[in-house]
């Protein structure tokens, strides 16, 4: 394994994909005894997602405010890193999205696609439907990466940087909050859960947040992010369990106000120890840093182009040929993601390093 590259955080990482492609193919099972695999309640990849984003980025965000005056070129080095990672994958994503719906190989509605979808803003503060579905989380983090910095260079004029970063984490995770409280609606039922909520950008930001606040203790607070590693984990295996088996109505207060941060918390409480676990050499070392690297292809392609393709084009008659195409189903989602971090998104990624 590559030394610069933290095997607890592959790991992490590897895990939230694996739930969303779970997730998303379940339905292929649905004539097979496996249905409902993997039978157990299985927590939320995406926020896990959020947490990790939030703490790598948030580390990327403290070393420069750290090392430099924080300048207007800051900020653009930043977005143009950000945006060699993420921008062209996800449109290569969406303009294969735009295909395969606009000539009927998956059934959405092309009619849902238009400039929104370019610049993030379909799910700012409203739903969407029919089209990409898999794309809200995509833009709940580049808002991030848009708001993050822009928030952190104008509170460094005023305070110092250790200050001007906390403050702005204190912000990524009350603003969003403070919205879902003024979105409170006692008539509340899944459809607004769901998508006025859960999958909405303003509304989200507080998820990535935690993970802004996890990198201020990690560097700030060693101390305490080192000597209560066990006890956090222990807490956030616990409050994620909780979560996991306790369900609340819809409509509740709870629900949709505080819900969409504790399930954040419970994974940001496993970064200390998570953080510390280095290495692991060997097969299933190599396998959990390949599935890692590839996450980002994996869940771009895994649902409209590869999950709904079988389903509407080649649809499960039985039980035996169900968990054969579910089979399929992951076997070309790992290696299509594969061809398509080695042949475009790393070579891609290793542009930004000559802007």
């Amino acid at each position: 394994m590559t030394k610069q590259r933290i095997f607890g955080l592959d790991l992490l990482r590897a895990l939230a994909i694996i739930q969303v492609v779970l997730g998303h193919g379940s339905f292929l099972l649905e004539k097979s005894l496996f249905a409902g695999f993997p039978f157990v309640k299985m927590y939320d990849g995406v926020d896990l997602f959020f947490v990790l984003s939030g703490f790598l980025i948030g580390g990327i965000l403290l070393k420069t405010i750290n090392q430099t005056e924080f300048k207007i070129s800051n900020l653009f080095n930043f977005w143009i890193r950000r945006w060699f990672r993420t921008l062209p994958n996800y449109y290569l994503i969406l303009l294969l999205n735009y295909l395969v719906v606009k000539y009927g190989i998956i059934n959405e509605d092309i009619n849902q696609f238009n400039l929104s979808f370019i610049f993030f803003t379909h799910n700012f503060n409203a739903p969407f439907y029919g089209f990409f579905w898999e794309s809200w989380s995509l833009s709940v983090e580049e808002w991030f990466y848009i708001f993050t910095p822009i928030f952190i260079f104008a509170f460094i004029k005023l305070f110092s940087p250790k200050k001007a970063f906390f403050l702005v984490a204190l912000l990524m995770i009350l603003g969003p909050l403070l919205y879902r409280m003024y979105l409170f609606n006692v008539n509340g039922d899944s459809y607004h859960f769901n998508f006025m909520l859960r999958k909405t950008v303003l509304c989200r930001l507080d998820s990535i947040g935690y993970g802004l606040l996890a990198a201020y203790i990690y560097l700030y607070k060693s101390k305490i992010w080192n000597f209560y590693k066990w006890i956090s984990l222990i807490i956030g295996i616990g409050l994620l369990l909780f979560l996991l088996n306790f369900r609340f109505a819809y409509s509740s207060f709870f629900q949709q106000v505080f819900f969409l941060s504790l399930s954040p918390i419970s994974f940001m409480l496993l970064l200390p120890l998570m953080n510390d676990f280095k290495t692991l050499n060997g097969f299933v070392g190599r396998v959990i840093e390949h599935i890692s690297k590839i996450s980002y292809s994996m869940y771009l392609i895994n649902l409209a182009l590869v999950a709904e393709v079988i389903r509407d084009n080649f649809t499960p008659v039985n039980a035996n040929d169900a968990v054969l195409k579910y089979l399929i189903y992951w076997a070309i989602v790992i290696l299509g993601s594969t061809l398509l971090y080695r042949f475009f998104e790393k070579p891609i990624t290793s542009l930004r390093d000559k802007f």
